[in-house]
Protein backbone atom coordinates (compact mmCIF):
# COMPACT_ATOMS: atom_id res chain seq x y z
CA UNK A 1 0.00 0.00 0.00
CA UNK A 2 1.77 3.38 -0.88
CA UNK A 3 1.41 5.84 2.02
CA UNK A 4 1.35 9.28 1.53
CA UNK A 5 1.29 10.97 5.19
CA UNK A 6 4.65 11.19 6.40
CA UNK A 7 5.32 11.97 10.14
CA UNK A 8 8.35 13.73 11.10
CA UNK A 9 10.14 11.20 12.79
CA UNK A 10 9.49 8.30 9.37
CA UNK A 11 10.85 11.14 6.85
CA UNK A 12 14.67 9.75 7.03
CA UNK A 13 13.01 6.42 6.06
CA UNK A 14 11.08 7.32 3.68
CA UNK A 15 14.10 9.61 2.21
CA UNK A 16 16.05 6.70 1.88
CA UNK A 17 13.35 4.88 0.48
CA UNK A 18 12.96 7.19 -2.16
CA UNK A 19 16.41 6.99 -2.99
CA UNK A 20 16.36 3.33 -3.17
CA UNK A 21 14.09 2.87 -5.46
CA UNK A 22 15.87 5.36 -8.35
CA UNK A 23 18.64 2.81 -7.92
CA UNK A 24 16.57 -0.31 -8.65
CA UNK A 25 15.10 1.32 -11.82
CA UNK A 26 18.61 1.52 -13.11
CA UNK A 27 19.12 -0.59 -16.12
CA UNK A 28 21.51 -3.54 -16.33
CA UNK A 29 23.07 -2.82 -12.96
CA UNK A 30 26.75 -3.51 -12.23
CA UNK A 31 27.72 -5.33 -9.00
CA UNK A 32 28.66 -2.90 -7.21
CA UNK A 33 25.46 -0.90 -7.64
CA UNK A 34 23.50 -4.41 -6.84
CA UNK A 35 25.79 -4.14 -3.75
CA UNK A 36 24.65 -0.39 -2.55
CA UNK A 37 20.79 -1.75 -3.13
CA UNK A 38 21.46 -4.70 -0.67
CA UNK A 39 23.28 -2.44 1.85
CA UNK A 40 20.40 0.33 1.49
CA UNK A 41 17.56 -2.23 1.93
CA UNK A 42 19.59 -3.64 5.30
CA UNK A 43 20.04 0.58 6.67
CA UNK A 44 15.83 0.87 5.79
CA UNK A 45 15.48 -2.15 8.10
CA UNK A 46 17.87 -1.24 10.32
CA UNK A 47 16.27 2.44 10.93
CA UNK A 48 13.11 1.23 10.96
CA UNK A 49 13.67 -1.14 13.93
CA UNK A 50 15.76 1.47 15.85
CA UNK A 51 13.29 4.93 15.17
CA UNK A 52 10.37 2.44 16.46
CA UNK A 53 11.74 1.08 18.70
CA UNK A 54 12.22 4.10 20.70
CA UNK A 55 8.74 6.16 19.99
CA UNK A 56 7.79 7.86 22.90
CA UNK A 57 4.81 8.44 24.12
CA UNK A 58 3.49 11.38 21.88
CA UNK A 59 4.58 9.77 18.99
CA UNK A 60 3.61 6.57 19.22
CA UNK A 61 -0.09 8.44 19.68
CA UNK A 62 0.68 10.24 15.73
CA UNK A 63 1.39 6.66 14.85
CA UNK A 64 -1.92 5.70 16.29
CA UNK A 65 -3.89 8.59 14.39
CA UNK A 66 -1.90 8.26 11.35
CA UNK A 67 -4.20 8.89 8.10
CA UNK A 68 -3.38 5.36 6.54
CA UNK A 69 -3.52 2.97 9.70
CA UNK A 70 -5.87 0.38 8.96
CA UNK A 71 -9.47 0.77 10.24
CA UNK A 72 -12.29 -1.35 11.44
CA UNK A 73 -13.58 -1.87 7.82
CA UNK A 74 -10.36 -2.48 6.80
CA UNK A 75 -10.01 -5.19 9.30
CA UNK A 76 -13.57 -7.11 8.35
CA UNK A 77 -11.98 -6.96 4.92
CA UNK A 78 -8.69 -8.57 5.44
CA UNK A 79 -9.55 -10.37 8.80
CA UNK A 80 -12.89 -11.68 8.15
CA UNK A 81 -14.64 -14.66 5.78
CA UNK A 82 -18.09 -12.22 5.60
CA UNK A 83 -20.21 -9.67 7.32
CA UNK A 84 -23.25 -8.98 7.66
CA UNK A 85 -24.53 -5.63 9.42
CA UNK A 86 -26.94 -4.93 11.62
CA UNK A 87 -28.69 -1.36 11.82
CA UNK A 88 -29.72 0.67 14.50
CA UNK A 89 -30.71 0.69 18.17
CA UNK A 90 -34.76 0.54 17.93
CA UNK A 91 -34.82 3.52 19.65
CA UNK A 92 -33.32 7.02 17.75
CA UNK A 93 -31.34 6.06 14.70
CA UNK A 94 -28.14 4.44 12.91
CA UNK A 95 -25.01 5.89 14.54
CA UNK A 96 -22.42 5.21 11.93
CA UNK A 97 -19.41 5.77 14.31
CA UNK A 98 -20.36 2.31 15.81
CA UNK A 99 -20.61 -0.88 13.17
CA UNK A 100 -22.27 -4.07 14.44
CA UNK A 101 -23.33 -7.29 12.29
CA UNK A 102 -22.81 -11.13 11.94
CA UNK A 103 -19.50 -12.27 10.83
CA UNK A 104 -17.32 -15.38 10.58
CA UNK A 105 -13.74 -15.69 11.34
CA UNK A 106 -12.41 -19.23 10.23
CA UNK A 107 -15.82 -20.76 9.96
CA UNK A 108 -16.69 -19.65 13.31
CA UNK A 109 -19.47 -16.92 13.87
CA UNK A 110 -19.46 -13.94 16.18
CA UNK A 111 -21.08 -11.08 16.85
CA UNK A 112 -18.67 -7.93 15.70
CA UNK A 113 -18.66 -4.26 17.20
CA UNK A 114 -15.86 -2.11 15.77
CA UNK A 115 -15.68 1.87 16.12
CA UNK A 116 -15.12 3.03 12.71
CA UNK A 117 -13.63 6.92 12.06
CA UNK A 118 -13.94 7.23 7.95
CA UNK A 119 -11.15 8.71 5.89
CA UNK A 120 -12.59 11.13 3.71
CA UNK A 121 -14.42 13.92 4.73
CA UNK A 122 -17.98 12.61 3.99
CA UNK A 123 -16.76 9.40 5.76
CA UNK A 124 -15.73 11.43 8.91
CA UNK A 125 -18.30 13.49 9.00
CA UNK A 126 -20.72 10.58 8.96
CA UNK A 127 -19.03 8.47 11.36
CA UNK A 128 -18.40 11.51 13.67
CA UNK A 129 -14.69 10.98 13.57
CA UNK A 130 -15.48 7.71 15.23
CA UNK A 131 -17.13 9.86 18.08
CA UNK A 132 -20.29 7.66 19.02
CA UNK A 133 -23.44 9.08 20.36
CA UNK A 134 -25.95 7.32 22.91
CA UNK A 135 -27.46 6.08 19.92
CA UNK A 136 -24.01 3.92 18.86
CA UNK A 137 -23.77 2.62 22.41
CA UNK A 138 -27.55 1.36 22.17
CA UNK A 139 -27.11 -0.65 19.51
CA UNK A 140 -23.81 -2.11 20.35
CA UNK A 141 -25.37 -3.46 23.44
CA UNK A 142 -28.34 -4.80 22.23
CA UNK A 143 -26.63 -6.63 19.23
CA UNK A 144 -24.14 -7.96 22.04
CA UNK A 145 -26.96 -9.42 23.95
CA UNK A 146 -28.66 -11.18 21.03
CA UNK A 147 -25.13 -12.38 20.99
CA UNK A 148 -25.76 -13.91 24.45
CA UNK A 149 -28.89 -15.48 23.72
CA UNK A 150 -27.79 -17.43 20.46
CA UNK A 151 -23.82 -18.36 22.50
CA UNK A 152 -22.22 -16.40 20.03
CA UNK A 153 -19.04 -14.71 21.12
CA UNK A 154 -18.56 -11.11 20.68
CA UNK A 155 -15.16 -8.95 18.97
CA UNK A 156 -14.71 -5.13 19.77
CA UNK A 157 -12.25 -3.22 17.67
CA UNK A 158 -12.04 -0.09 19.23
CA UNK A 159 -10.41 3.14 17.73
CA UNK A 160 -11.57 6.69 18.81
CA UNK A 161 -10.40 10.15 20.78
CA UNK A 162 -13.93 9.37 22.79
CA UNK A 163 -17.63 9.63 22.88
CA UNK A 164 -19.08 12.27 20.94
CA UNK A 165 -18.72 15.88 23.09
CA UNK A 166 -21.72 17.63 21.66
CA UNK A 167 -24.73 18.73 23.93
CA UNK A 168 -27.36 16.48 22.05
CA UNK A 169 -25.39 13.66 23.08
CA UNK A 170 -25.65 14.67 26.59
CA UNK A 171 -29.05 15.19 26.61
CA UNK A 172 -29.79 11.72 24.72
CA UNK A 173 -28.07 9.98 27.83
CA UNK A 174 -24.82 9.81 26.87
CA UNK A 175 -22.86 9.07 30.40
CA UNK A 176 -25.73 6.56 30.97
CA UNK A 177 -25.72 4.78 27.89
CA UNK A 178 -21.94 4.03 28.53
CA UNK A 179 -22.53 3.39 32.19
CA UNK A 180 -25.09 1.14 31.22
CA UNK A 181 -23.27 -1.12 28.34
CA UNK A 182 -19.94 -1.06 31.26
CA UNK A 183 -22.63 -2.80 33.45
CA UNK A 184 -24.27 -4.87 31.22
CA UNK A 185 -21.22 -6.16 29.25
CA UNK A 186 -19.65 -7.37 32.78
CA UNK A 187 -22.40 -9.51 32.77
CA UNK A 188 -22.90 -10.99 29.35
CA UNK A 189 -22.78 -14.77 29.26
CA UNK A 190 -20.34 -15.17 26.36
CA UNK A 191 -17.13 -14.48 25.49
CA UNK A 192 -15.96 -11.11 24.50
CA UNK A 193 -12.58 -10.34 22.63
CA UNK A 194 -11.77 -6.42 22.74
CA UNK A 195 -9.20 -5.05 21.07
CA UNK A 196 -7.44 -1.26 20.47
CA UNK A 197 -6.85 -0.93 16.87
CA UNK A 198 -5.57 2.86 17.25
CA UNK A 199 -6.93 5.29 19.73
CA UNK A 200 -8.66 4.20 22.96
CA UNK A 201 -9.82 7.44 24.46
CA UNK A 202 -11.50 7.69 28.16
CA UNK A 203 -15.62 6.79 27.96
CA UNK A 204 -16.17 6.17 24.43
CA UNK A 205 -13.62 3.21 24.36
CA UNK A 206 -14.82 1.90 27.26
CA UNK A 207 -18.30 1.74 25.81
CA UNK A 208 -17.64 -1.40 23.96
CA UNK A 209 -14.72 -2.19 26.18
CA UNK A 210 -15.59 -4.93 28.70
CA UNK A 211 -14.08 -7.95 27.56
CA UNK A 212 -12.36 -10.99 28.70
CA UNK A 213 -9.52 -10.61 26.79
CA UNK A 214 -7.98 -7.07 26.13
CA UNK A 215 -5.51 -6.63 23.60
CA UNK A 216 -3.49 -3.34 22.16
CA UNK A 217 -1.61 -3.14 18.86
CA UNK A 218 1.74 -2.40 19.53
CA UNK A 219 1.49 1.51 18.70
CA UNK A 220 -2.07 2.20 19.95
CA UNK A 221 -2.63 3.71 23.20
CA UNK A 222 -5.62 3.21 25.95
CA UNK A 223 -6.53 6.09 28.27
CA UNK A 224 -8.75 7.70 30.09
CA UNK A 225 -8.18 10.57 28.42
CA UNK A 226 -7.13 12.32 25.28
CA UNK A 227 -3.40 13.74 25.44
CA UNK A 228 -4.68 17.01 24.54
CA UNK A 229 -7.82 17.06 27.13
CA UNK A 230 -5.45 16.19 29.97
CA UNK A 231 -3.03 18.56 29.16
CA UNK A 232 -5.83 21.58 29.13
CA UNK A 233 -6.75 20.45 32.30
CA UNK A 234 -3.71 20.29 34.03
CA UNK A 235 -1.48 22.39 32.39
CA UNK A 236 -4.31 24.88 30.99
CA UNK A 237 -2.91 24.74 27.61
CA UNK A 238 -2.45 21.66 24.68
CA UNK A 239 0.68 22.56 24.04
CA UNK A 240 1.74 20.71 26.74
CA UNK A 241 0.11 17.21 25.46
CA UNK A 242 3.26 15.75 24.80
CA UNK A 243 3.97 16.09 28.34
CA UNK A 244 0.81 14.55 29.55
CA UNK A 245 1.23 12.11 26.87
CA UNK A 246 4.31 10.90 28.61
CA UNK A 247 2.86 11.22 32.26
CA UNK A 248 -0.33 8.58 31.48
CA UNK A 249 1.70 5.91 30.40
CA UNK A 250 -1.04 4.65 28.06
CA UNK A 251 0.94 2.96 25.42
CA UNK A 252 0.82 -0.54 25.02
CA UNK A 253 3.87 -1.56 26.76
CA UNK A 254 2.80 0.50 30.08
CA UNK A 255 -0.39 -1.22 29.97
CA UNK A 256 0.84 -4.81 29.52
CA UNK A 257 3.56 -4.07 32.75
CA UNK A 258 0.25 -2.78 34.85
CA UNK A 259 -1.43 -5.74 34.29
CA UNK A 260 -4.31 -3.53 32.37
CA UNK A 261 -4.31 -5.86 29.62
CA UNK A 262 -3.84 -9.00 28.24
CA UNK A 263 -1.64 -8.72 25.16
CA UNK A 264 0.63 -6.76 23.06
CA UNK A 265 0.04 -7.29 19.62
CA UNK A 266 3.22 -7.07 17.40
CA UNK A 267 2.70 -4.67 14.45
CA UNK A 268 5.00 -4.87 11.04
CA UNK A 269 7.96 -3.21 11.46
CA UNK A 270 7.15 0.88 10.55
CA UNK A 271 4.32 0.29 11.91
CA UNK A 272 0.38 -0.82 10.42
CA UNK A 273 -0.04 1.81 7.76
CA UNK A 274 3.17 0.32 6.13
CA UNK A 275 1.73 -2.88 5.47
CA UNK A 276 -2.53 -3.88 6.42
CA UNK A 277 -1.98 -7.24 5.26
CA UNK A 278 0.52 -8.11 7.77
CA UNK A 279 -0.98 -6.52 10.26
CA UNK A 280 -4.36 -8.25 9.89
CA UNK A 281 -2.94 -11.48 9.70
CA UNK A 282 -1.05 -10.83 13.13
CA UNK A 283 -4.50 -9.47 14.75
CA UNK A 284 -6.14 -12.58 13.08
CA UNK A 285 -4.15 -15.04 15.09
CA UNK A 286 -4.44 -13.33 17.98
CA UNK A 287 -8.13 -13.59 17.85
CA UNK A 288 -8.32 -16.97 16.34
CA UNK A 289 -6.20 -18.20 19.53
CA UNK A 290 -8.17 -16.26 22.04
CA UNK A 291 -11.53 -17.54 20.79
CA UNK A 292 -10.44 -20.90 21.24
CA UNK A 293 -8.99 -20.42 24.79
CA UNK A 294 -12.46 -18.67 25.52
CA UNK A 295 -15.02 -21.12 23.91
CA UNK A 296 -14.01 -23.82 26.51
CA UNK A 297 -14.99 -21.74 29.63
CA UNK A 298 -18.28 -22.51 31.25
CA UNK A 299 -20.44 -19.26 30.81
CA UNK A 300 -20.91 -18.71 34.55
CA UNK A 301 -16.90 -18.84 35.16
CA UNK A 302 -16.44 -16.77 32.20
CA UNK A 303 -18.48 -14.26 33.74
CA UNK A 304 -17.14 -14.60 37.42
CA UNK A 305 -13.29 -13.97 35.77
CA UNK A 306 -14.25 -11.17 33.69
CA UNK A 307 -15.43 -9.33 37.70
CA UNK A 308 -11.95 -10.57 39.13
CA UNK A 309 -9.93 -9.06 35.89
CA UNK A 310 -11.51 -5.77 36.37
CA UNK A 311 -11.75 -5.88 40.37
CA UNK A 312 -7.95 -6.69 40.26
CA UNK A 313 -7.37 -3.05 37.67
CA UNK A 314 -5.73 -0.62 40.10
CA UNK A 315 -4.75 -2.87 43.22
CA UNK A 316 -1.40 -1.92 44.58
CA UNK A 317 1.03 -3.26 46.99
CA UNK A 318 2.78 -1.06 49.42
CA UNK A 319 5.85 -1.02 47.23
CA UNK A 320 4.08 0.47 43.93
CA UNK A 321 3.73 -3.05 42.40
CA UNK A 322 0.57 -3.64 40.45
CA UNK A 323 -0.80 -6.71 42.37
Amino acid sequence: MSVTTQLAFERPIYELEEQLKKIEQEPNPTANTKDAIRNMRLEITRMKREIFENLDAWETVMVARHQERPQTLDYLELVFDEFVELHGDKAMGDDRAILTGFAKLDGQKVMFVGQQKGRTLQERTECYYGCAHPEGYRKALSKMKMAEKFGIPIICLIDTPGAYPGIKAEEHGQAYNIALNLREMALLKTPIICVVIGEGGSGGALGIGIGDHISVLQFAYYSVITPEGCAGILWKDVKFANEAANALKFTSQNLFNLGIIDEVIPEPLGGAHRDHRQMATALKASLSSNLKNLTGIPRDELVDRRYEKFRKIGMFHETGEPV
